[in-house]
C-alpha cells in the first residue's frame, strides 16, 4: 500500500510535473531551429534555458521571477566573459579561479542565491572548451540571453496559469510525512517492537516533517497573494495547513513511559489494539493527503468513534485488575487525534467556521525566515570563521587543479566534465561531499552501461530520440530528489546525445567515467585536507539552540500556571523554533556519523540528548494541550517547583554548552497559587518525570561540554 502510495504521490507531483515543464522547455529551442537549419543556435539557446532552470528552485512566484532574472543577467555575462577569455589559457584560469571563488560566495545569501552562483559557474565551464571571435562571443551570450528569457517567460506563465498547485502538493506531503510519523510512532505500542531503533526512525522521519513543513511555510507564508484575505482558497490551504501542525504538536504530545506501558499491559492485547487504531488513524490522513496532493476527491474510509467504543469496553473490564488511568488518557488522545484529522477535512468543504482563524500576512510572514541582501553581509563572510569563505576557498582551489589536469594532463575533448563534476559534487559538509561522491561514480557507471547498451541494440533514430526526452524528463524530474538516479538517467541522455552529433559513444562514455573519477578524487581530498567543517564543531550550537527552545517551551508552561496573558502567535512561534531545532539537530548528528570515525566526538551522549529533549518537549506538549483545553487541576507549589527546578536544569545545561551565554531569568510576578501539594498524581508524575528528564539532559552535558 506505502509503494503504490509513493508511485501516486510521484506521477501527480510536482518534481514530475517540474520535469517535463523543464524538458519542453530546454527541447523546444533546439527542434524548433533545428527544422529551420540552424541547430546549433537552438542548442545555444538551450544551454541558456538549462542554466537558467538550476535557480528554478521551490518557493513562491516572487522569488522564482527574481531568482530567475538574476540568473538570466549573469550566465549572459559569464558567456560573454567566457567567449572573450577562452583565447588564452591564462586569462580563462584567471577567471575560472575568480569566478569559483566569488560565485559560490553568493550562498551567504541563501540556497536560490547559490543556484544562481551555481548557473553562472555551469554556463561558463560549458562554453570555455571553444575559442570564438569577438562577434561570435557577442552573439552566443545573446543567443543564451534569449534562452534564459524564454525559460523564464513560460515557467511563470505556468505558474500564473496554477497558483495554488505547488502549495497543494506540498500540503499534501507534509500530511503524508506527518501520518509516516504517526505510523511510526505507533510501533512504540508494539510490545515486540525494539524502542531504541523505532525512537531512532522518529527521529529521522521528524528532520522529513521539519523539511515538508518549511516547503509549505514558505509557499504560504512569502507569498501576499495566498495570505491576504481577499483570496478564499488561499485562506483555506492556510488554515488547513495550521491545523496539519496542530495534529504534528498532539502527535508529539502523545508520549508515555513505554517501557512501563508494555510492562503493565503488554499481556491484555490493549496495546496492540492502540498500535492498529494509529495505524488506521495514520492510514486516514494518508487518504487526506493524497486527496489534497492529487486535486481530487476525498472519501472517509475509516470511522474512529464505533473503535473507541469498542477500545473503551476493553479497557474498563480491566479496572478490576488495577489501574486504567494511563489507558484511559491514550483513549482520550486518540480520540482528540482523530477530532484533529476531521478539522484538516474542512479543506474539502472549503469550511473556515473552525476552531482558527486567518491571520494577517506580516503575522504568517514570521513563521518564515527572510534573506537580506547587503554588501555588509558579503564583506563580513570574508573571514575564515565564515563556513562560506572556506568553501569558497577550497571550490576555487580543487576548480584551480581540475582546470590544470584538464588542461595539462588530460587527452578527452570534454574535459570540462572535471571542472562540472567538482562543481556539483564538492559540498561545504565531508559527509555530503562523500555521498555526493558515491552517487556521481555509482550513477555514471550504472547510466553509461545503459546508454552503451541502448546504442548498442537500437539503431531507430526517432526510437533514441524517444530516450533522449524520457531521460531528460528524469533527468530534470529528480534534479531536486534522488542524486543517484538522475546521474543514472543524465549518462545515458548525454551519451545519445552525443552520438546524434556524431561522437563515439563508447569514447564519450569512457571519457566521463574517468573525469568523474578524477573530479570525485579532487573533491574528497580536498573536503577532507583543505579547511574541512566537521560536523562536532557545529554540534554544541545545534544542542543550545535545541536547549534555548525547550526553555522558551517549558517557560510558556509556567506562564499558563501562573494565569500570565498567553499570545497563541508567539506560542505558534515558539513551537515552530522547537521543531526546527530539533530536526536541525538530528540531521547533523546523522552528518557527522558518516563522517571520519576520529571526529566523532560524543555520538552516544548526543544522541542520547536528542531522545531526551524530544521526550521532554513532547511531555511538556501534552501538560500544555491540557492547559488549553482548561482541563488541568489546580496547579500547586509543588508543581510549579518541578517546572522551576527543569528550567534551571535546562539553562545550567545551555551554559555549560556555551559559557558567553547569559542568563535573562522572567519574573514570575504575583502568583495565586497557595496549595503546597496537587491531590492530581498523574499531573504530580508527569512534572516529576519531566524534571528527572532535564536533570538527565544536565548530566549529559557535563560530559560533552568536557
Amino acid at each position: 500500500m506505502e509503494t503504490k502510495q509513493q508511485i501516486r504521490s510521484f506521477l501527480f507531483g510536482q518534481a514530475l510535473a517540474d520535469g517535463l515543464r523543464i524538458t519542453v522547455e530546454i527541447i523546444l529551442p533546439t527542434l524548433i531551429f533545428g527544422l529551420i537549419g540552424q541547430l546549433e543556435s537552438g542548442m545555444i539557446i538551450s544551454l541558456g534555458a538549462l542554466c537558467v532552470s538550476i535557480s528554478d528552485g521551490p518557493g513562491p512566484v516572487v522569488h522564482k521571477k527574481n531568482g530567475m532574472l538574476y540568473a538570466t543577467l549573469l550566465v549572459f555575462v559569464m558567456t560573454l566573459i567566457t567567449g572573450l577569455s577562452n583565447s588564452n589559457i591564462l586569462s580563462l584560469g584567471i577567471l575560472v579561479l575568480a569566478s569559483t571563488f566569488l560565485l559560490t560566495m553568493l550562498s551567504v545569501y541563501g540556497n536560490r542565491a547559490g543556484a544562481i552562483g551555481t548557473a553562472g559557474l555551469l554556463i561558463m565551464i560549458l562554453r570555455m572548451s571553444r575559442e570564438v571571435t569577438i562577434p561570435e562571443a557577442l552573439i552566443n551570450s545573446l543567443l543564451v540571453l534569449a534562452g534564459g528569457v524564454w525559460y523564464m517567460v513560460i515557467a511563470l506563465l505556468f505558474y500564473h496559469l496554477t497558483p495554488f498547485r505547488p502549495a497543494q502538493r506540498a500540503l499534501g506531503d507534509c500530511i503524508n510525512e506527518t501520518a509516516k510519523y504517526l505510523r511510526i510512532k505507533s510501533e512504540l505500542y508494539n510490545p515486540a517492537s525494539d524502542l531504541q531503533k523505532e525512537y531512532k526512525k522518529l527521529l529521522d522521519q521528524q528532520v522529513v516533517v521539519n523539511t515538508t513543513q518549511d516547503a509549505v511555510r514558505e509557499l504560504l507564508f512569502k507569498n501576499r497573494s495566498i495570505t491576504k484575505e481577499s483570496t478564499h482558497y488561499g485562506r483555506v490551504l492556510v488554515l488547513t495547513f495550521t491545523y496539519v501542525v496542530d495534529l504534528f504538536e498532539d502527535i508529539m504530545a502523545t508520549w508515555y513511559d513505554y517501557a512501563s506501558l508494555r510492562q503493565k499491559y503488554a499481556a491484555t492485547g490493549i496495546l496492540q489494539e492502540v498500535q492498529i487504531l494509529l495505524r488506521k488513524i495514520s492510514r486516514e490522513m494518508t487518504n487526506v493527503g493524497d486527496a489534497i496532493h492529487d486535486n481530487s476527491p476525498y472519501k472517509k474510509e475509516f470511522e474512529l468513534i464505533p473503535a473507541l467504543d469498542r477500545l473503551k469496553i476493553k479497557i474498563d473490564a480491566l479496572a478490576d485488575s488495577g489501574s486504567t488511568i494511563m489507558l484511559k488518557k491514550i483513549l482520550v488522545n486518540l480520540r482528540n487525534l482523530g477530532e484533529n484529522v476531521d478539522e484538516i477535512t474542512r479543506y474539502f468543504k472549503e469550511d473556515l467556521s473552525g476552531k482558527k482563524q486567518i491571520r494577517s500576512h506580516k503575522e504568517y510572514s514570521r513563521f518564515v525566515s527572510h534573506q537580506k541582501v547587503s554588501w555588509d553581509i558579503f564583506k563580513n563572510n570574508f573571514t575564515f570563521q565564515s563556513s562560506v569563505f572556506r568553501h569558497s576557498l577550497r571550490m576555487m582551489i580543487t576548480c584551480g587543479a581540475g582546470f590544470a589536469f584538464a588542461k595539462l594532463i588530460s587527452q578527452g575533448h570534454h574535459s570540462y566534465w572535471i571542472l562540472m563534476t567538482i562543481i556539483i559534487i564538492l559540498k561545504p559538509g565531508y559527509s555530503l561531499t562523500k555521498q555526493k561522491n558515491w552517487d556521481r561514480l555509482i550513477g555514471t557507471l550504472a547510466g553509461g552501461i545503459i546508454g552503451l547498451l541502448i546504442l548498442a541494440f537500437v539503431k531507430n533514430e526517432n526510437v533514441l530520440f524517444a530516450f533522449i526526452v524520457f531521460f531528460m524528463i528524469g533527468t530534470y524530474t529528480m534534479k531536486n530528489g534522488n542524486y543517484v538516479i538522475m546521474v543514472i538517467l543524465l549518462t545515458p541522455y548525454v551519451l545519445i546525445l552525443f552520438h546524434f552529433l556524431g561522437l563515439g559513444a563508447l569514447n564519450v562514455a569512457s571519457e566521463r567515467l574517468s573525469d568523474t573519477a578524477v573530479a570525485s578524487l579532487l573533491a574528497f581530498l580536498s573536503s577532507y585536507f583543505l579547511f574541512p567543517q566537521w560536523e562536532s564543531k557545529n554540534l554544541t550550537n545545534h544542542m543550545t539552540n535545541m536547549l534555548r527552545a525547550n526553555v522558551n517551551y517549558l517557560q510558556k508552561l509556567k506562564d499558563l500556571f501562573l494565569g500570565k496573558e498567553f499570545s497563541t502567535l508567539e506560542y505558534s512561534l515558539i513551537r515552530k523554533e522547537l521543531f526546527v531545532s530539533t530536526a536541525n539537530l538530528s540531521a547533523a548528528l546523522q552528518r557527522m556519523l558518516s563522517e571520519p570515525k576520529s571526529t566523532q566526538l560524543h555520538k552516544r551522549e548526543i544522541y542520547e540528548f536528542v531522545v531526551l529533549n524530544h521526550i521532554l518537549s513532547s511531555n511538556v506538549a501534552s501538560i500544555t494541550a491540557m492547559a488549553f483545553d482548561k482541563d488541568l487541576p489546580p496547579i500547586s507549589i509543588e508543581n510549579m517547583n518541578d517546572v522551576k527546578r527543569a528550567l534551571d536544569n535546562l539553562e545550567k545545561s545551555m551554559k555549560r554548552l556555551d559559557p558567553a551565554l547569559s542568563e535573562q531569568r522572567v519574573a514570575d510576578g504575583p502568583s495565586l497559587i497557595t496549595e503546597k501539594k496537587n491531590k492530581d498524581v498523574q499531573l504530580n508524575e508527569q512534572l516529576n518525570f519531566i524534571n528527572k528528564v532535564a536533570a538527565d539532559i544536565g548530566k549529559l552535558t557535563k560530559i560533552i561540554a568536557a
